[in-house]
């Protein structure tokens, strides 16, 4: 896939257009810090590695640990939501074929549920387990 889609250029393109519509939504961008280029390298470079540009992101940064690096941010299911869907209008605005766009969307639609780590509070005061009988 790296080297379809024109290689490490092309992600950080895709991550230029995904961090405009980040700098545009009030949810998200207080969760940014305000130098938004080291986040941008380091997503192109994620992007990259996974999609078999080597180790890329892992020569500067390690293994991902993806989960444990999103942990100190509020990722709300509607957080995620909206992550996604930045993610998904910047992959329909590259020239990729049909095919590169579908995993694209496949992996952003599986990748996305596993970085929520806050519920919302109607949520969250559930019960743990039924009540005694």
């Amino acid at each position: 896939m790296f080297a379809r889609v024109g290689g490490l250029p092309a992600f950080e393109a895709l991550v230029e257009s995904f961090y405009e519509h980040v700098e545009a939504d009030e949810l998200l961008r207080p969760m940014y810090p305000d130098d938004l280029e080291p986040g941008k390298r380091h997503l192109a470079l994620f992007l990259a590695q996974y999609w078999g540009g080597g180790p890329l992101y892992g020569r500067e940064r390690g293994h991902p640990r993806l989960r444990m690096r999103h942990a100190p941010f509020p990722i709300t299911p509607e957080a995620a939501g909206r992550w996604a869907q930045h993610m998904a209008a910047a992959i329909g605005a590259q020239d990729f074929d049909d095919a590169v766009d579908a995993l694209l969307l496949e992996y952003v639609a599986k990748a996305t549920p596993t970085l929520i780590n806050e519920l919302p509070d109607e949520v969250r005061s559930l019960p743990r387990r039924p009540p005694e009988a």
